[in-house]
């Protein structure tokens, strides 16, 4: 087709240790304990079934399904949206000796001008970041630990994770946050908020203690409450944590004209104030996650 363009990315690591060591981890690609793919920082790998010939799904916004796949030694996606190209990308893991081998990633699409232009602008950085991570991961879980310096996230690709990350969705106060409904049984005004929660993130309301800069008012194994009390009104917030979300839910209770006058102001602002915190706080708790080749472990072999 007129003005398409063959793109063919190859990055390859030599790992310290047998191919059936790092192959088993290969098949462990899109599980619930994949120890490959760097997340929670970049978006999981998540099929439809376990990890085989018509597998479908994709990482992100990346879509693909696998069309083959030979366990313990490569596998291999094809692409199944057009308005990124058409292709493949695929691992292979190559043994080099009884202790020796090399992982491979082999990507090779034919894009449009407007696809070509989107990988070299933002696709690129964040996929030779991510591919490197794999495989930095593949050392830890195979090797025990790094044997080297992890790789560099560029600050490209720092900006455009920032920029895909993802957003705060309103909700209604959830039943379970049950701290807060006792604390202000009778709110003048509620709001909520809630993120999915990526593999491997700390489920510990511990871990969001800064979500909002207030004392902690009471504490329970999924919920954390902070708050504070003044003559004009009295604020408490919520994090309660799930197996899928978090949630962050406040409530506000006036007492006179002055506080109304405030909240009145305040609460202009606070929407926003609230998003943008537990953004933060979801951004900062996924870039604290040990990586996904430490908390997943070595196979044995």
């Amino acid at each position: 087709m007129r003005g398409m363009r063959t793109v063919r990315n190859v990055h390859h690591r030599i790992v310290e240790a047998p191919a059936e060591t790092v192959g088993a981890l290969l098949d462990r690609l899109s599980s619930p304990d994949d120890p490959l793919f760097p997340t929670p920082v970049w978006p999981a790998m998540v099929l439809d079934r376990p990890l085989g010939p018509g597998a479908d799904g994709g990482h992100g916004r990346v879509r693909y399904r696998v069309t083959a796949y030979a366990p313990g030694r490569s596998v291999r996606f094809d692409t199944t949206d057009d308005g990124l190209g058409t292709g493949f990308h695929r691992f292979d893991v190559e043994p080099l000796g009884p202790g020796r081998c090399r992982i491979s990633h082999v990507l090779d699409m034919a894009m449009g001008p407007r696809a070509f232009a989107m990988w070299k602008l933002v696709i690129q950085p964040l996929h030779d970041t991510m591919v490197e991570e794999v495989f930095d991961n593949a050392e830890r879980a195979a090797l025990g630990s790094l044997p080297h310096p992890p790789t560099r996230r560029s600050p490209r690709a720092l900006f455009f994770n920032r920029l895909f990350w993802d957003r705060p969705a309103a909700v209604s106060v959830p039943a379970g946050a049950r701290l807060l409904h006792e604390a202000l049984a009778r709110p003048d005004f509620t709001d909520a908020w809630r993120m999915p929660l990526k593999p491997g993130m700390d489920r510990d309301p511990d871990a969001w203690r800064h979500v909002l800069p207030f004392p902690v008012r009471a504490h329970a194994p999924r919920e954390l409450l902070v708050g504070k009390d003044a003559p004009h009104l009295d604020f408490r917030a919520s994090v309660l944590l799930d197996e899928d979300s978090v949630t962050l839910s406040t409530a506000v209770r006036v007492h006179n004209t002055r506080g109304r006058l405030y909240f009145g102001l305040a609460r202009q602002v606070h929407p926003y104030m609230a998003r943008l915190m537990l953004w933060h706080a979801h951004r900062r708790v996924a870039f604290a996650t040990r990586p996904s080749g430490e908390r997943n472990g070595r196979v044995p072999v």
